[in-house]
């Protein structure tokens, strides 16, 4: 069933736990508050959002190179104790991070580190799109801030499905990693290098290469 703004904010206050599990809670929970409450303490991510509020000082800084070295990825994944950093899943899970980012290209970890003045260009943008195809202006707002929250889910690592399981973000991931492993884990920064990005690349005119030695 459809649920309301109001009531996915109100779980949220109540839980802690993000939008998008708030919900499909309530969802799953046909709007009932309780049942989507325990829904939610069920699935370990109550409690994992009250972890998430402790500080990660520790953690892994995890490397992929994908595509006979074409692509390569640094990822700085934060625990709060360094046993947990060597624990098997906080490994398995800093490299199905890097992996995927790795695959889809994220330029950011959340949307707060989205620059602003870059928020306010795409909005222009989509308005003007809006207004092309005849959409009427009074709705036209609405529709921008629809397609926004698009573009957070194209370019925001933790926003994005996760390429291994489509079905859910990199942010379920991470909540469900904190339930398991139980304590707050943190993806801190990334850095992403594919070859030859940025530059303009030679395209070598063989034929006047050829003649250029002869004329020699």
């Amino acid at each position: 069933m459809a649920v309301d703004a109001k009531s996915v904010k109100e779980l949220r206050e109540k839980t802690g736990a993000g939008m998008l599990d708030c919900k499909k809670a309530l969802e799953e929970a046909n709007g009932d508050m309780t049942k989507a409450i325990e829904f939610l303490r069920e699935k370990g991510l109550a409690a994992a959002a009250n972890k998430a509020g402790r500080i990660a000082t520790e953690g892994v800084v995890e490397s992929y190179i994908h595509a006979g070295g074409r692509i390569g990825v640094l990822v700085e994944i934060n625990s709060e104790t360094d046993f947990v950093a060597k624990n098997e899943q906080f490994k398995e899970f800093a490299r199905d991070v890097a992996m995927h980012i790795a695959a889809m290209s994220p330029r950011y970890v959340r949307r707060e580190e989205v620059p602003q003045e870059e928020i306010e260009k795409e909005k222009e943008i989509l308005k003007a799109q809006a207004l092309n195809e005849g959409k009427p202006e009074k709705i036209v707002e609405k529709m921008v801030e629809g397609r926004i929250g698009k573009y957070y889910e194209e370019f925001c690592l933790l926003e994005q499905a996760f390429v291994k399981d489509p079905d859910k973000t990199i942010e379920q991931l991470l909540k469900e990693k904190i339930s398991t492993i139980g304590e707050n884990i943190s993806i801190r920064r990334f850095v992403r290098y594919e070859l030859g990005e940025g530059l303009e690349k030679k395209v070598d005119n063989f034929v006047e290469e050829v003649m250029s030695q002869v004329n020699k």
